[in-house]
């Protein structure tokens, strides 16, 4: 009566049970329906339904379990149509009631959702991987430059701390948006409005919404990091009523879709011919543009500082109805 429930319980599962005599043919299955046993019978052999391969597999462990008197457990692929399952496999001798070896007998049971998942995760754990030595490459990158630019300790460490909040902040929308990127408007509104005295009212956005890539969004936000942080010190929102105009658009360059990022500063103080050598120009005019394959342009113009930034179209996506 219980070996009898047992087998109705385990019929409600997808666990196969099955028995084969020492020349492993097949002397009989339980639950086979839908698994790989489906299409054996009894007096078969691995090599009667099974591929090639999977058969030489499967027969070479069973016959080392007989050789050896212990159990194994192997997993197993099975190409279906065009897809692969995987079956896990645990096999034992088997014994009859004076201890005489008749066989083996085994368990199978399916496990190709575990192995997509697994697949999944080994993906995922490289992209991490890839993008996490991509970002030590931009902070190393930053440490280099913010050095070599800063007088003091803590001009460096003040410097520093501010880009590395940048690369966080945009990192953020990044990881919110499962690593799809970042939406420009979103990413100006993050970077900039904290260093508007009074907030977004003195920014002025005009233009064509885009997403940008992963890659875009971290350079771009540390670009307007370096923008911002220059405007609030000694540029239009370092004053009352000063004005920063953002603007982008599509641009053909050499028969190109780019995106053409401008920043124009205006109603600030008037901007001087020796400006700081210690503003970010090297971050804006080579690190950005090299690293989203584009170019940039920066200006000290007496009226405002001005900065273009163009972006070629593999490193943004046009949102729709923007």
């Amino acid at each position: 009566m219980v070996a009898y429930k047992a087998l109705r319980a385990l019929a409600n599962t997808d666990m196969t049970l099955f028995a084969q005599d020492r020349e492993l043919r097949y002397l009989w299955l339980f639950n086979a329906e839908g698994s790989w046993l489906s299409s054996a019978h009894n007096g078969d052999t691995d090599y009667d339904f099974m591929p090639g391969a999977a058969a030489e597999k499967s027969v070479s462990i069973k016959q080392d379990i007989l050789r050896t008197q212990k159990p194994a457990r192997f997993e197993l692929p099975i190409l279906s149509g065009e897809s692969m399952r995987w079956f896990d496999i645990r096999v034992d001798v088997d014994r009859d009631d004076s201890g005489e070896i008749i066989g083996i007998i085994g368990t199978s049971l399916e496990i190709t959702e575990q192995k997509r998942r697994e697949d999944t995760l080994k993906t995922l754990l490289r992209e991490v991987s890839h993008r996490s030595k991509n970002l030590l490459a931009i902070i190393q990158s930053l440490a280099s430059q913010t050095a070599r630019h800063s007088l003091t300790v803590p001009e460096f460490l003040i410097r520093f701390r501010g880009r590395i909040q940048s690369l966080s902040s945009s990192q953020d929308i990044v990881t919110d948006t499962d690593w799809r990127g970042a939406d420009l408007f979103g990413l100006i509104t993050l970077q900039v409005e904290r260093y508007a005295p009074d907030g977004m009212d003195q920014i002025q956005f005009d233009g064509v919404d885009v997403y940008l890539s992963p890659t875009a969004a971290l350079h771009v936000g540390l670009a307007l990091h370096e923008l911002a942080v220059n405007a609030a010190s000694y540029g239009s929102l370092s004053v009352p009523g000063g004005r920063v105009a953002i603007r982008s658009r599509l641009d053909i360059k050499n028969g190109l879709t780019q995106l053409l990022l401008e920043w124009e500063e205006s109603k600030g103080p008037r901007v001087r011919v020796d400006h700081d050598p210690r503003f970010g120009t090297s971050t804006l005019e080579r690190i950005v543009p090299n690293s989203v394959g584009g170019d940039a342009e920066l200006d000290y113009r007496p009226d405002g500082l001005q900065y273009r930034l163009r972006i070629p179209s593999n490193q943004f996506e046009i949102i729709a109805g923007s």
